[in-house]
Order: structure tokens, then C-alpha cells, then sequence
């Protein structure tokens, strides 16, 4: 890291934590009570504050990571100052520890970018350090820093575990998996997603060396978007992953994480599912329309930076150039959107949340709007996949096939289900342009204050409540 950039990161870690303060003083005041799913959080991290270790609230469906490290920072920092009272692991101190996460998540993506951006122009130090400073404050990330919820935590040891993957450390990125997934089970297809990198990269060099032999093949690393590309591709991963000599240079590398893998399952097979506490809304089921309200989600927030004019021509010349594979992609959607489209409960009734607005307002309105909406998805679908060209084919297949087990089988329209995959997405797009950053960042800044804004004045009652209600992700 140059000096000068060293000093500016510093100064923006310092004016970031300083903001993040003011802003979550005055949330505090406004809401001091917990809110929402914070009453079962607060709570339990209470008990824990307590030295009740034997107590866990049925309601609560995640492991309890979130509440050990409150009690493992809290605790230390009361014996320090002699902190008494009602205070101690109080609502507004538990929120806290999020603030502290959200100052470890700026680190960590500046030195994710550092690593990934490292072959790009020497020139990049602005842009680097700003493309870290704008994806801390992804909205739908940056608004839980305020309330004690696991996102914060949760999505701090992934981009931690993916850290010390980049850097080749796979034991301690293995032991580090251990705590995302303490903060949220499904972290574990975060966890294989780490692995399959590695996976990859052995993949990536043997695919490279194979086609490069071939001298009719011009870009051996670039996937082969046909049907004979596919077969190619079908072929080759068959062959490698029957292959011994393969599969133990893999194995020789990869084994911490399917160590954490086998713990994994033992976890499932002893607590008989996934989900501990309240199952009954945790149900899962092949949601398919799930992956196309992601890539709609990521072109939104991406815009700023994933947009232009010549991709959007791009995509218009493929259209013409394969009208009949996106004539059966279309096809595909329809079918997916047809048969596999699932409404959870609480996405009907909680008029709280701003995915109940969506709903309503967009796919609520006539039955044949979500049908209307399928060209949009496919043309999401393709930036996404376009802005991540340069990376490998098989870094790609890996991310793809995380992000189906990510958000298929959520029956539930959740923002905060797409924010490790929106960041690991953002991460990997070539490193934009500064004019492009101050534009991202602008649009972030501008999204938060709405949504904080909101939450703090635009309160409401319910008719059979006296309890005062809240708009939020």
C-alpha cells in the first residue's frame, strides 16, 4: 500500500466510522426498544450476558454467533470500565457491535480489491480506495448496521474467509468459515463457494492448457456460450473429476474446508435440518423466479457502474446473432415463472418491509406481469454474466451454481438474502472508472438517507396496536 493511500484509506475509515456514530446516535434515540426480529436478538443476547447459556428462544432460527461475540466484546470492555447497570449489553450497545463489524467489512473489501485488482493499472489507488468506501455502504447492508441483526457479522467472516482464500491460507479461511456459518447456516454455499475457487483455479489452468493446443480456439478461458461449447465443457468436468490424479491435487488443497463441510453435515443429521428454532417458516422449496429477482436486484444497485450504452448494443447484436437460444432461454423463464413461482406468508402480511411494497405494486398488479417482466430478467441475467467475462470459466460456473443454491430454495423475497452475493458480484467487475464510483457512491448515499429517513419519520400504527411501526429492508 502507497503512503498517500494509506493515509487517505485512513482518513476515510475515520470519517465512515465518525458518520456511521452520528447517524446511529440519532436511530437510537428515535428507536430505543428493539424492532422487529431485534426483540428475539436482544433478548437472547441477554440471556447470554447473563451466563444463561442453557436458554435459547424457539423463535430464533440461526446459531448463535451474533450473540457470542457480543458477549466476547462486551464483556472484556465491562470489566475494563466497571460498567454497571442496565447498560451492560443494553439494546443501543448490542447495535453497536455492528458498527464495529461495518468498520472490519470497509478493510476487508479494500484489501479483497487490492488482491483481486492487482494486475489492473498501477494507477488505481483513488479508485480502489473509493470502490471500497461505496460498497460499505450498500444499502441494504449499510441500513442493519444500525439494528442488532446478523448481517453485518455474518457478511464480515465470509468476505474474511474469502480473503484468506485469495491469499492461498485455506486452513484459516476454514477455521473462519466456522464463525459465518455460526451467524448463518446457509453461509456454508458462501463456504463451498471459497472451495470451488481453489477447485477452479485447478480446473482453469488444466481447461487452459487442453484448449490452447487447439489452435482454432482464440480465448481457451473464456466460456463457450453454445451448445457444442457446453458439451466441451460437460465433456472436460466429467474427465477431471474422474481422473485420480485430479481429484487428490484438489483434495490436497481443499481439505480444510470439506473438513468444515463434514462438520456441516453432522450438524444437519444431529439437529435433523438446517434451520434450528422456528422451522415452520423456514420451509424450503425450488423457488426458480428467485435467481431472476436477484439479477434484477444486482442490475439495479450496479447500475451506476455495470451500464452503458455499448453493452446495451452488445446485447441487441447477440440478440440477432442467436435469436433462437434466447428464444428458448425466454422459453425456460416462462416455464420457471409459471410453475415455480412461491409467495411466502410473511411477504403478504408485513407491510413493514419493502419487499411487501414491490409485491404489491409490481407483481400484485395483474397476473400477467410477471410473465411481462421476463425479457428485463434475461437482460439482467446477461449483463451480469458480461460484466463478469474476464473472470475464468470455471470461477464462473462456481459462482453460478452458489448463487442457485443461494437463493432457489428461499421461499421468502428477502433484500438481505442477496447481499453476499451482490458484493462478491460487485468485487470481481473490472475495477470502474472514478467517475463512475462517484456516481455509485452518490446513488448509495442517496438510497440510505431515503431509507433512514423514512425509517425515522415516516412511522405508522396499526389499527389493533399501539406500537409504533417502521419501514425498512
Amino acid at each position: 500500500m502507497e503512503k498517500f493511500e494509506r493515509y487517505i484509506f485512513t482518513a476515510l475509515c475515520s470519517t465512515n466510522f465518525l458518520v456511521s456514530c452520528l447517524l446511529f446516535s440519532k436511530i437510537t434515540r428515535e428507536q430505543r426498544e428493539p424492532y422487529m426480529d431485534e426483540i428475539f436478538h436482544v433478548r437472547q443476547a441477554q440471556k447470554y450476558c447473563y451466563g444463561k447459556f442453557n436458554e435459547w428462544d424457539p423463535m430464533i432460527t440461526t446459531l448463535p454467533g451474533l450473540y457470542l461475540a457480543s458477549v466476547g466484546v462486551i464483556k472484556p470492555v465491562v470489566w475494563l470500565v466497571d460498567l454497571t447497570g442496565k447498560v451492560v449489553c443494553s439494546t443501543a450497545m448490542l447495535r453497536f457491535i455492528n458498527l464495529l463489524f461495518n468498520c472490519g467489512i470497509l478493510y476487508l473489501l479494500y484489501l479483497i480489491i487490492c488482491k483481486l485488482h492487482l494486475k489492473e493499472k498501477t494507477k488505481t489507488a483513488s479508485r480502489r480506495v473509493l470502490s471500497a468506501l461505496s460498497l460499505s455502504t450498500f444499502p441494504v447492508l449499510y441500513f442493519f448496521n444500525f439494528l442488532y441483526y446478523t448481517d453485518a457479522g455474518s457478511t464480515f467472516f465470509i468476505l474474511f474467509t474469502y480473503l484468506m482464500t485469495l491469499y492461498g491460507c485455506h486452513k484459516a479461511s476454514a477455521l473462519i468459515s466456522v464463525f459465518a456459518i455460526f451467524f448463518r447456516q446457509t453461509n456454508i454455499i458462501w463456504v463451498a463457494f471459497c472451495a470451488s475457487t481453489v477447485v477452479a483455479n485447478k480446473m482453469d489452468e488444466t481447461w487452459r492448457t487442453e484448449q490452447s493446443k487447439k489452435k482454432d480456439d482464440k480465448s481457451p478461458c473464456q466460456i463457450p456460450f453454445s451448445v457444442s461449447g457446453v458439451k466441451r465443457v460437460m465433456r472436460f468436468l466429467l474427465e477431471f473429476l474422474t481422473t485420480a490424479n485430479h481429484v487428490k491435487a484438489v483434495m490436497l488443497v481443499a481439505w480444510p474446508y470439506i473438513l468444515v463441510a463434514v462438520g456441516f453435515i453432522a450438524f444437519i443429521v444431529l439437529n435433523d435440518g438446517i434451520v434450528v428454532g422456528d422451522r415452520s417458516s423456514h420451509e424450503a422449496c425450488l423457488n426458480f423466479p428467485q435467481l431472476f429477482y436477484f439479477f434484477s436486484f444486482a442490475l439495479f444497485f450496479s447500475s451506476p457502474t455495470s451500464l452503458c450504452y455499448h453493452r446495451a448494443l452488445r446485447f441487441i447484436q447477440n440478440l440477432k446473432k442467436q435469436p433462437l437460444l434466447y428464444l428458448l432461454i425466454t422459453g425456460l423463464c416462462l416455464l420457471l415463472v409459471w410453475k415455480f413461482t412461491f409467495v411466502h406468508k410473511y411477504l403478504l402480511a408485513d407491510n413493514r418491509h419493502y419487499p411487501f411494497y414491490v409485491w404489491k405494486r409490481i407483481f400484485q398488479k395483474h397476473e400477467v406481469v410477471r410473465f411481462a417482466l421476463i425479457p428485463a430478467y434475461v437482460f439482467a441475467a446477461w449483463n451480469f454474466m458480461d460484466t463478469l467475462k474476464s473472470r475464468s470459466l470455471f470461477w464462473s460456473l462456481a459462482l453460478l451454481v452458489c448463487l442457485l443454491a443461494a437463493t432457489v430454495p428461499q421461499k421468502l423475497l428477502e433484500f438481505r438474502y442477496f447481499i453476499v452475493p451482490y458484493l462478491l458480484y460487485r468485487l470481481h467487475m473490472p475495477l470502474p472508472s472514478l467517475t463512475r464510483l462517484v456516481l455509485e457512491f452518490l446513488f448509495y448515499t442517496a438510497v440510505n438517507a431515503a431509507t433512514l429517513y423514512i425509517f425515522i419519520n415516516k412511522t405508522f400504527q396499526w389499527p389493533n396496536s399501539p406500537a409504533v411501526q417502521r419501514f425498512m429492508w
